[in-house]
């Protein structure tokens, strides 16, 4: 199956936008295997926007050839040589988002271009389409291309959750597909398209099929292509804890050739990524938002019967006490439980009913409460 797990790998547009290039590309693969993302599970490497020439050879899309002078075949098989899967953009309209070639009209030859050059995951955007298109129609066409030509093709569809793809996506073949606008660093914007446009969309998602809230800010501190604010480090934690809570992709957007260490730490969280890629599939819900008064509450289901639960501080007062009860997510008030704070390293044993911890604002800190055998 594609896409057992939530997918893990890097998107160049984040850092980059359309200023790419090959030697990018491997310096970059370089790096995701020198700092151990790799070995950790991130083997996407997605080449976005900005790859292709202006114009479409003998009907084929085609690189640029000053960005790309090797090939994309080629830079391919450099990138598998690493170990890696290699990933590329296009668009379901007539052009790309940066007004490109893109592949409407052209699905079934893009489709097979891209699997004569070996890539592994096709993400699909939705600019340049005509006023009034139908998405599931313009989606499907691609899906269709893409199983037609026998490769296994991770495919992820970005239409930005305008059309309720959670609903359909599945259907046209895909394995991932956004359910937000696009994301930016600042707190203000992971707040959004995580607390809040998630809400819900558990049913949807499960092994092969993915609510998308589009890629990690994670390590950007304000710099690159979609730089604000930029956040904390605490921000950040919350914001890497929720995407593993959800059974989001996690598709690291910072440049993984000169990540600080707090980045590093953060993005190779052995705890937190075995969460996410929990064979189970669940995708984490809120369990409770206290009106935001306090805290927020959400809680994601185990393969071994464990919960993973996060509680985040939204709040700006500093060191709030928050407690979550086992009613939340479906245990017994008087279940006795072992709580392991992933966040402190903390482990209690023969815990009942609820659990309390000090949370920073703006931070997390994230439980794996398992029953106690009786």
């Amino acid at each position: 199956m594609i896409a057992s797990t939530p997918p893990m790998g890097w998107n160049s547009w984040n850092t980059f936008g359309p200023n790419i290039d090959e030697n990018l590309i491997l310096e970059t693969a370089d790096a995701l295997v020198e700092t151990g993302l790799r070995d950790a599970g991130y083997r996407y490497l997605v080449v976005d926007d900005v790859w292709m020439a202006p114009e479409r050879k003998n009907g084929l899309l085609v690189p640029d050839p000053e960005r790309f002078s090797m090939g994309i075949g080629p830079l391919v098989q450099e990138v598998h040589d690493r170990g890696l899967l290699f990933g590329i953009y296009s668009s379901a309209g007539t052009h790309t988002c940066e007004d490109l070639p893109a592949s409407y009209g052209f699905e079934q030859v893009d489709a097979d271009t891209f699997a004569e050059w070996e890539v592994d995951f096709l993400k699909y955007d939705f600019c340049h389409t005509a006023a009034g298109a139908d998405p599931v129609a313009l989606y499907r066409r691609m899906g269709q291309a893409l199983r037609a030509t026998g490769r296994d093709i991770l495919y992820s569809i970005c239409e930005w959750g305008a059309n309720q793809p959670w609903e359909w996506a599945s259907s046209v073949g895909a394995h991932m597909w956004r359910t937000t606008e696009d994301i930016v660093d600042s707190w203000e914007s992971v707040s959004r398209l995580g607390f809040e446009l998630q809400t819900d969309l558990h049913p949807y998602a499960g092994p092969g099929h993915w609510n998308d809230p589009d890629m990690l800010v994670v390590g950007m501190h304000g710099k690159g292509h979609v730089g604000r604010t930029g956040l904390t480090d605490a921000e950040y934690r919350s914001h890497f804890a929720l995407w593993c809570l959800l059974a989001s992709p996690l598709m690291i957007g910072c440049d993984v050739r000169s990540m600080d260490d707090a980045t590093r730490h953060l993005l190779l969280d052995e705890s937190l990524i075995a969460i996410n890629q929990d064979p189970l599939g669940r995708q984490g819900y809120r369990a409770s938002s206290h009106g935001h008064t306090h805290g927020e509450t959400w809680a994601k289901a185990l393969a071994d019967g464990s919960w993973a639960v996060g509680i985040f501080n939204r709040t700006e007062r500093p060191g709030e006490f928050l407690t979550v009860g086992w009613e939340l997510f479906g245990l017994k008030v008087d279940t006795a439980a072992t709580v392991h704070n992933l966040s402190t390293g903390r482990i209690d044993h023969g815990v009942v009913a609820s659990f309390g911890t000090r949370v920073d604002s703006h931070d997390v800190h994230v439980l794996r409460i398992t029953p106690e055998r009786t």
